[in-house]
């Protein structure tokens, strides 16, 4: 998959522009913002649900315009809200959506109700939101797909099938199966993918390797002083998210070490620790900073 300053405007309101992205064959790719970065519309616009204001994006190597017929047969889609046909039964509905894949033989669409626990018995109209998009999990990989395209997968899963889901995608991918995993939630994206892009205002402000989010220079730093610091301590270049209570003080580094020892050193320390952040520190604090920081 491959986008080179993809766009779509809703009148004169930004959905995303410029979205520049190179999924390679195999990968486990993360795109990860927040509700309301242009997450869904990129999604939408990849898969001709959208179509782009200007710039152009290629799936297998197909025009996601003109092509857009020949790449549908060969991804498997979820979408972030789960909208079918309530009339029919669950079993109906995933053989209906079979058929726009030439797949006739339900062994697989078995195979993957009994894995995740869905009656095919059951009208849909009956079910619970968790189990809705469980049957949109099926209809996405029942044709076993080249792509998988999976917008927010987790939203209305209980945490047990969120693990089964996970190991179903690493599976897939073990066959060949290339993932394209859009979330707002870090920590789900830490688990699975190799690498992520970072989308803030329409934007991609940067592509990571998730081992390289880890390693970034930045640092936790809380410390205990022997009285409450004075006002201005902490104006230093890389002090960022300072939280002050009375003597104990917290907050992210990202400048020089030297600079963060002789500041320090200055200061009635009675104790000090430095911690690797968590991934969601990092993502936040490379949010805000839009990439620079």
């Amino acid at each position: 998959m491959e986008t080179r300053g993809l766009t779509k405007f809703y009148s004169k309101t930004r959905g995303i522009e410029d979205v520049d992205l190179a999924v390679e064959p195999g990968e486990i790719f993360g795109f990860i913002g927040p509700n309301g970065a242009g997450k869904s519309t990129t999604i939408r616009t990849l898969l001709s649900l959208l179509r782009p204001t200007r710039g152009e994006g290629r799936i297998f190597g197909l025009d996601i315009v003109r092509d857009s017929k020949a790449i549908k047969r060969r991804v498997g889609y979820l979408p972030a809200e789960v909208n079918y046909y309530d009339r029919l039964r669950v079993g109906e509905l995933l053989a209906y959506s079979a058929r726009f894949y030439g797949v006739e033989d339900g062994g697989r669409t078995r195979e993957l109700a009994e894995r995740f626990n869905v009656d095919l018995e059951r009208d849909f109209s009956d079910l619970s939101l968790g189990n809705k998009k469980k049957v949109a999990v099926l209809a996405a990989l029942l044709h076993s797909p080249e792509l998988l395209i999976l917008d927010e997968p987790t939203g209305g899963l209980d945490p047990l099938v969120q693990a089964r889901l996970t190991e179903t995608l690493r599976e897939e991918n073990a066959r060949g199966t290339t993932v394209f995993y859009s979330s707002h939630v870090l920590s789900e994206v830490q688990k699975i993918c190799g690498r992520v892009a970072i989308l803030k205002g329409g934007r991609v402000v940067g592509v990571e390797e998730i081992s390289s989010l880890r390693r970034k220079q930045l640092k936790r730093v809380r410390l205990s002083l022997a009285k409450p610091p004075e006002p201005g301590a902490f104006d230093i270049d890389g002090v960022h998210d300072l939280e002050v209570k009375d003597r104990d003080c917290r907050f992210l580094f990202d400048g020089r070490p030297g600079d963060l020892l002789a500041l320090l050193a200055g200061m009635p320390v009675t104790d000090v620790t430095l911690e690797e952040p968590d991934l969601e520190e990092i993502f936040l604090h490379f949010y805000r900073e839009g990439g620079e920081g």
